[in-house]
């Protein structure tokens, strides 16, 4: 019995189709051959720094890989390592940032400039937390994982205690402190969960890493408070009258005429902090990513420093500018 005739022609073109996607398949693709350096070192040094003044950094990248790959002990080797560092952390490629910064460290490890490889390490790492689309939620940074924080807040003590005299270190500095308030806000709200599930050991534990590895952060008054509740409340009253002792020493709106915590006092001195600092306490991270950003936007002739675009601006400025920065920043 034969096929209808349509179905003969259907038939017939399924079975093209198929053999002109095999017979695509089967052939090999052309091999793309490397014909070498097009240009001397110099002239790729010079086509980078022009696309960096323009802010092109996908050509700037490629002028700097090809300088890299073909000249790769030239007189711009290293320059062009740092650059393309820049460049990576500019385009939010924070992960190759990384790479380039730890592999420079690691071959340049005598060099002037190494400090800054350090610096960008903490500072991409640090952006890599924030990095992604819960950086435009409402959820706060502190409720996220936090493990990207850690990391740069290491990257910054290593870089601190290797180079204390360096021109990121202020900097850097301000960065720990902002990331060590996140950290400790971090713990007190896996604190908080813990008592609202009377957890208190948890909460307790929580609490006191906070007043041992962050002394000076904004949460130290609740963490001190959840510590004398929670021995309260695991019967351990002794230890629980010493915390409390401490808190009316330091923090007297903290307990109560009775003589117990006042938890719900404890758990509004940091939002009162916040305001009270203008925000500096607790804010968001986007506000520093935003602030890294403007810093690296400068006129014409600071654009072109080296300098200045190896440190996001922070370099180059009229002394002026700095001093405003640094007052506002406190």
């Amino acid at each position: 019995m034969s096929l209808p005739k349509y179905k003969m022609t259907m038939l017939a073109l399924t079975i093209g189709i198929a053999s002109a996607m095999v017979g695509c398949s089967s052939n090999p693709k052309k091999e793309v051959v490397d014909t070498g350096p097009q240009s001397s070192e110099q002239i790729y040094i010079e086509k980078a720094q022009k696309a960096l003044e323009r802010n092109q950094y996908t050509d700037a990248a490629k002028h700097l890989e090809a300088l890299e790959t073909y000249y790769p002990t030239g007189n711009y080797a290293q320059q062009a390592q740092l650059e393309l560092l820049y460049v990576k952390f500019q385009q939010k490629d924070y992960e190759g940032a990384i790479a380039l910064a730890d592999r420079f460290i690691r071959m340049n490890p005598q060099h002037p400039q190494v400090d800054y490889a350090y610096y960008v390490r903490g500072v991409s790492n640090m952006e890599q937390n924030y990095n992604g689309l819960l950086r435009y939620t409402s959820l706060k940074q502190s409720h996220r994982d936090v493990s990207y924080l850690k990391v740069a807040y290491q990257n910054f003590v290593d870089f601190i205690r290797r180079y204390p005299s360096s021109e990121y270190a202020v900097d850097a500095a301000q960065r720990m402190k902002f990331i060590s308030q996140e950290l400790a806000e971090s713990e007190m709200n896996a604190a908080r969960f813990n008592v609202k599930r009377k957890a208190w050991l948890a909460a307790v534990e929580r609490s006191l890493w906070v007043i041992e590895h962050y002394p000076q952060a904004p949460q130290v008054p609740e963490a001190l408070a959840t510590v004398a509740y929670g021995y309260d409340k695991l019967g351990d009253k002794t230890t629980s009258q010493q915390y409390i002792d401490v808190l009316k020493l330091n923090y007297p709106k903290l307990v109560k005429s009775d003589g117990t915590v006042n938890m719900r006092a404890a758990r509004s001195e940091g939002s009162f902090l916040n305001r009270a600092t203008l925000g500096i306490f607790g804010k968001e991270a986007q506000t520093m990513s935003e602030q890294t950003s403007t810093d690296a936007v400068e006129t014409d002739e600071e654009k072109r420093s080296l300098t200045n675009r190896l440190s996001f601006g922070l370099l180059d400025r009229p002394h002026s500018e700095k001093t405003e920065s640094s007052e506002s920043a406190e």
